[in-house]
């Protein structure tokens, strides 16, 4: 059964305005920023950007255009001030996986349309479809930030570029923020914010943009086998 983009975990809510009640956390897409397929976008007027908003835009896309594996470690921190870490692959198109460091049990592998959730602590594994995740910015071959009806504004200061996306259609805000270095673009971090107005930030460090990448860190992963109880033998034995 597919689930609602509402309970996906804590580990997708790095990139989905998720509620705090979920358990897990989450970091990932379609195709944009955009929500469901087949829902109509509000009726908003186009950014006005200026030129040299567009050619910032213009910079931003050709940048993670050029993206086709991508490593690095990350930090995210949650909206209590949670803190957890680990390694981000890419593989374009439409792969990616977020190894966690313990004491956390996640790992979140997107491949073939689907994303897979594994906690191996509880021996849980949630599938959902990566149409729910608006990762399409990272994992998409061509981006054009311009044209992209969920972004809602550019700005540029302090040696950082910042872009502001909504994740869904029925938003008017912005809910997404993304942060890359300037002039040497880098892309260094994302911010969400949730339903309840908490923020999830996940920074990356060390990144490295064209990493050789062992295809098998993307095959979907699988829970443990359950182990048979024992049973008691009979009385008298």
């Amino acid at each position: 059964m597919r689930k609602s983009p509402e309970f996906l975990p804590n580990a997708v809510r790095a990139f989905l305005p998720m509620r705090r009640s979920v358990l897990i956390f989450a970091t990932i897409a379609a195709v944009t920023f955009l929500g469901a397929a087949g829902q109509l976008p509000p009726q908003r007027l186009t950014p006005a950007y200026s030129d040299e908003q567009k050619a910032e835009l213009d910079k931003i896309s050709a940048y993670l255009n050029s993206i086709h594996s991508l490593k690095a470690r990350f930090v995210q921190i949650g909206p209590e001030g949670d803190t957890n870490s680990g390694t981000l692959y890419i593989q374009k198109p439409g792969q990616i996986r977020f190894e966690y460091n313990p004491p956390s049990a996640l790992l979140i592998v997107a491949t073939n349309g689907r994303v897979y959730v594994k906690n191996s602590r509880l021996n849980t594994l949630d599938t959902y479809d990566l149409s729910d995740t608006p990762l399409g910015l990272l994992l998409n071959q061509n981006v054009d930030l311009k044209l992209n009806r969920g972004v809602m504004g550019v700005n540029d200061q302090n040696g950082m570029v910042t872009v502001q996306a909504r994740t869904s259609t029925n938003r008017n805000n912005s809910n997404i923020t993304m942060v890359f270095s300037s002039p040497g673009l880098e892309l260094r971090q994302w911010t969400v914010r949730d339903n309840q107005g908490g923020d999830t930030t996940v920074a990356l460090q060390s990144l490295e943009a064209g990493a050789a990448i062992d295809p098998a860190l993307f095959i979907p992963p699988q829970r443990a086998p359950r182990t048979a109880r024992q049973t008691p033998a009979p009385a008298g034995r």
